[in-house]
């Protein structure tokens, strides 16, 4: 029995679905694999946004802009969030796209951390990216293990990816914060980035609605992470729609 148990929590079990990942389909869910495609596949497709991001802001040479402007740190937590994740490649094959996708995912991340530390360390900002990771990091670890679905290994590891991911884009935030602005091609990445989770959002509503699906963890996490990006929502909305460059007020 996991620690949620104890805490009250209650979590309905489910089997691996065919978009594959933990908790896609439920026991009880109709026949139809489709019925939730649209949300799912929208938040996959926004978070694979930081594909052609990575190559658009970090494989030009440094007068374009290289690593400005982007937190390494964040970076580092997203490439930890994605490795924590996706440990059941070695237990368990849902598909072919299933392991395709956390390969990319995991690879992608860990490519971005070599472009931003290695190939442009010359244009990384560290000067501005400060923000005390160990703070994220321990406190998440902590959580983990006292609230989670099972006391396993990879249980444990898979609520960690969770709690951190919510997290995750803080060193980002703190860094625009620090500096004041950010580049456009950054802002762009930052709305898929929160698009991606907000669409999971209507995922877990969608299931909730027609599966009686609820994952508290998951869901309390997403809408942590969601409440972190509404201050730069509006600004994206309200500065870089109008082909404004994404700056703090004084």
């Amino acid at each position: 029995m996991g620690r949620t148990a104890a805490l009250g929590l209650t979590w309905q079990p489910t089997q691996p679905g065919r978009w594959g990942g933990r908790g896609e389909r439920s026991p009880r869910s109709p026949p139809c694999p489709w019925e939730d495609w649209p949300f799912r596949e929208g938040a996959r497709a926004s978070l694979s946004f930081r594909v052609p991001w990575a190559l658009t802001q970090l494989s030009g040479p440094p007068a374009a802009g290289g690593a400005c402007g982007i937190s390494g740190k964040s970076q580092l937590l997203f490439a930890l969030v994605f490795t924590t994740r996706y440990l059941d490649l070695f237990t368990s094959f849902i598909s072919l796209y299933n392991t395709s996708m956390k390969l990319i995912y995991i690879a992608c991340s860990y490519a971005t951390v070599y472009l931003i530390y290695m190939k442009f360390k010359a244009t990384y900002d560290g000067n501005h990216d400060t923000f005390r990771v160990e703070f994220l990091v321990v406190p998440v670890g902590g959580l983990s293990f006292l609230v989670n679905h099972d006391f396993s290994p990879l249980e444990i590891l898979w609520t960690f990816s969770i709690y951190l991911e919510s997290v995750a884009i803080l060193p980002q935030l703190f860094m625009i914060s620090k500096t004041g602005e950010a580049e456009t091609i950054t802002t762009h990445y930052l709305f898929f980035l929160g698009l991606y989770r907000a669409l999971y959002l209507v995922n877990w509503i969608w299931r909730f609605y027609f599966e009686g699906f609820f994952d508290l963890i998951a869901v309390v996490a997403g809408v942590v992470q969601t409440i972190l990006y509404c201050d730069f929502f509006y600004l994206y909305i309200t500065k870089v729609l109008k082909g404004k460059k994404l700056s703090l007020p004084a």
